[in-house]
């Protein structure tokens, strides 16, 4: 499964390609800053990454596409970690 979107670079300010690829039960991410260039490895994903990706699952859980409710409750869990982690940090 991939998830492809549109996003700006925070470092840098230019428009990037990322893609999410869900295989094996694992994800990995992939950004490109040129429509037609290579796909590098990165960046690692934060909260917002994986709740654009929770977005496209759950729109595609809703039109049966090859989502199954395992798929949204895996990220659902990501996310829910990520944001404990981020509490007790600011602890």
């Amino acid at each position: 499964m991939e998830i492809k979107w549109t996003d700006t670079d925070p470092k840098s300010g230019e428009r990037r390609f990322l893609k999410a690829v869900r295989f094996g039960g694992k994800w990995t991410f992939k950004h490109k800053f040129q429509r037609r260039g290579e796909w590098d490895r990165g960046p690692h994903p934060n909260i917002d990454i994986w709740e654009i990706v929770l977005d496209a699952l759950e729109r595609r859980y809703r039109r049966r596409e090859g989502v199954s409710e395992e798929d949204v409750k895996q990220v659902q869990r990501i996310i829910a970690e990520l944001k404990r982690k981020s509490r007790d940090e600011e602890e």
